[in-house]
């Protein structure tokens, strides 16, 4: 039988973040919103909660996080910062240093995942470069080559989270190059590149910053990369094995996103509905007219269905990574956790824009936590880990098989 109940020791974790997260986090997230920098009291305690990069083994100061408990506490943290800044930090390391945990060298990781646990050092992701970003194999332009007991690198990345937060504190980037320039996906290598281990940036490296319209705690940017040597114990995983790596690196941070913006609409609908019971129109409560009632048991279906969505894809994650002969593939977990990250940026944006419409001129307010919300959910719908229609792409390529892939049609044209 079925059993969609959480397990007691999932119910007292999700309460224990919970109880963090509106402590520290709910009071916090307008102010840095604002400021553009999350605090790094914030981080700090974050990491003595064992929620910065908690997927990570226990070795190397990690909790060995389950998928289910890290969508639980992507989930609270998210309902407690309703711009998604801080969940944005807490997904991407919690994704991307999963899988150098799992590839990397052991070298490396004793050098570089205990400072990030600890909150000491930012793990990010760069595989976006300017002339695209989902299609890797055909935009990617980065290259690396050996050079004498290491590598050397050359490139450019773009569209990348936690840039000023690497070169002010430190933080270091699970990145793609090609080793042929003209190779396809068995050209890739991934490979830690050190944008700042604690002592500035590192030789070679430029960085530039954009304005995003939300998610303001945390930067986005990007950086050049000239001739920047890299010792051969930052290749990850195999020569050649590089491309796989990142689409397993993309599953993780997929679902994790789903998580989050699932979060962040549960938070906007319960003041959406808190509101709409309390404020009165014609002598009674908004909520007792059915245009707003039906908006709102909308909303509701759609958080049911992305939490079973999301979950769903997370349990498959926890089968496939704790069982030695699995019974769900990458391209399983690949096909659901696409799923989860179309449907619930959009359902959430859905969510948020009801709730705003409810809320009136106020809504439409930096007042209004709302709008940030708003911006912030946003992101998820145009790119970050795979643009919507892209998600589509992969679900269709296990759906109907990759002989019918269109990037596939065009070249036997």
């Amino acid at each position: 039988m079925l059993n969609f109940e959480e397990s007691d020791e999932e119910k007292m974790f999700r309460e224990a973040v919970r109880e963090f997260a509106q402590k520290y986090i709910a009071p916090a997230w307008q102010e840095y919103d604002r400021s553009h920098e999350i605090p790094r009291d914030i981080i700090k305690k974050m990491a003595d909660q064992m929620l910065w990069a908690p997927t990570v083994s226990e070795e190397y100061g990690g909790a060995n996080l389950s998928w289910v408990m890290s969508c639980i506490a992507a989930e609270e943290l998210a309902r407690a910062d309703l711009s998604i800044a801080l969940p944005v930090m807490y997904l991407v390391e919690a994704s991307w240093a999963f899988i150098f945990d799992k590839y990397g060298t052991e070298e490396a990781k004793k050098e570089i995942l205990p400072k990030v646990t600890s909150g000491d050092l930012f793990f990010g992701i760069a595989t976006t470069e300017p002339t695209g970003g989902s299609d890797l194999v055909n935009t990617t332009k980065t290259t690396i080559k050996p050079k004498d007991d290491g590598y050397v690198i050359n490139g450019e990345k773009v569209y990348i989270s936690g840039v000023a937060e690497s070169e002010k504190y430190g933080g270091v980037y699970w990145t793609l190059a090609k080793s042929d320039p003209k190779g396809d996906h068995k050209a890739f290598d991934a490979f830690i590149l050190p944008l700042n281990m604690g002592d500035g940036l590192h030789p070679g490296i430029t960085t530039t910053l954009f304005e995003d319209m939300g998610r303001m705690g945390v930067s986005c940017g990007g950086f050049a990369i000239e001739n920047v040597d890299i010792p051969k114990h930052y290749l990850i995983g195999e020569h050649g094995r590089g491309f796989y790596h990142a689409m397993e690196g993309f599953s993780a941070a997929r679902v994790l996103i789903a998580a989050t913006c699932l979060g962040a609409a549960e938070g906007a609908f319960k003041i959406g509905v808190d509101y709409v019971k309390q404020r009165k129109q014609f002598g009674r409560p908004l909520a007792a007219f059915e245009g707003i009632m039906f908006e709102g048991v909308d909303s509701w279906m759609a958080l049911q269905a992305d939490r079973h969505l999301t979950y769903h894809a997370a349990w498959m994650m926890d089968e496939h990574y704790g069982k030695e002969n699995p019974n769900y593939s990458k391209l399983d977990i690949a096909k659901y956790t696409a799923a989860a990250k179309y449907k619930a940026p959009h359902d959430a944006l859905d969510i948020i824009t009801r709730a705003m419409t409810w809320h009136g001129a106020f809504g439409y307010s930096k007042e209004c936590p709302l709008e940030a919300s708003y911006r912030g959910v946003r992101s998820y719908t145009v790119g970050a880990e795979g643009g919507s229609h892209v998600q589509k792409i992969v679900m269709g390529r296990e759906i109907f098989g990759p002989e019918c892939l269109p990037y596939r049609q065009e070249k036997q044209m």
